[in-house]
């Protein structure tokens, strides 16, 4: 559960199959953290079975810890990660944004910024769609979308991931292509430029 730790902590919620959207989910928290004040709160969400008898622990193997539905009520800015399933979201992303009615009751988001972010293994996989597919329920949480503007020189030039929509990695087939430098540069200052927004909306 996100403490009182930092008077700007920013939630960075991901999902990650083969490590792509865990490497840019720490991009962003690079670009986080490069905020003064600002700290990245890393956490995932467990994988959904098919197989009804399959289980998850209660404490993730490796990586972060699991996400806890208070950690988007004491966050201050929110970023969500998933790799592109045929052009969405994966379904343990969407599980547990599905179950945070009671967040949405409280409105406990209302107002936060949050940004979006994905890898795929082909370049033209769904980056966009997948973006736009995240954003969804979280303007039904009333929450301020944080894009990437073109003042973002990489946007122009990369030719790897990268979009107006929010960050995004081209992890190829087997999803071990490395970030590319672009990728990385846009990570980073999607991560700050959501930081900054953050850090500035609690001063108000």
């Amino acid at each position: 559960m996100i403490t009182s730790m930092t008077s700007t902590p920013i939630l960075v919620l991901y999902y990650s199959r083969h490590g792509a959207t865990h490497a840019l989910a720490r991009a962003c928290s690079e670009g986080i953290e490069s905020v003064a004040g600002c700290q990245a709160v890393l956490r995932t969400v467990p994988a959904v079975s098919t197989t009804i008898e399959a289980t998850e622990p209660s404490v993730p193997q490796e990586g972060p810890p699991y996400v806890e539905y208070e950690d988007l009520r004491r966050c201050a800015g929110l970023m969500i990660g998933s790799p592109t399933r045929f052009g969405n979201m994966a379904a343990a992303m969407k599980y547990f944004l599905d179950g945070t009615i009671s967040n949405w009751m409280a409105g406990d988001l209302i107002g936060k910024p949050a940004g979006v972010f994905t890898s795929t293994s082909s370049m033209h996989g769904g980056q966009e769609s997948t973006l736009l597919s995240m954003m969804i329920p979280l303007l039904h949480h009333g929450m301020t979308i944080v894009g990437l503007p073109y003042s973002e020189k990489d946007l122009s030039g990369t030719t790897t991931g990268g979009t107006p929509y929010g960050a995004s990695h081209w992890a190829g087939p087997d999803g071990k292509r490395p970030i590319s430098d672009e990728e990385h540069r846009l990570a980073v200052a999607h991560g700050k430029r959501l930081a900054e927004i953050a850090k500035a909306l609690q001063k108000r």
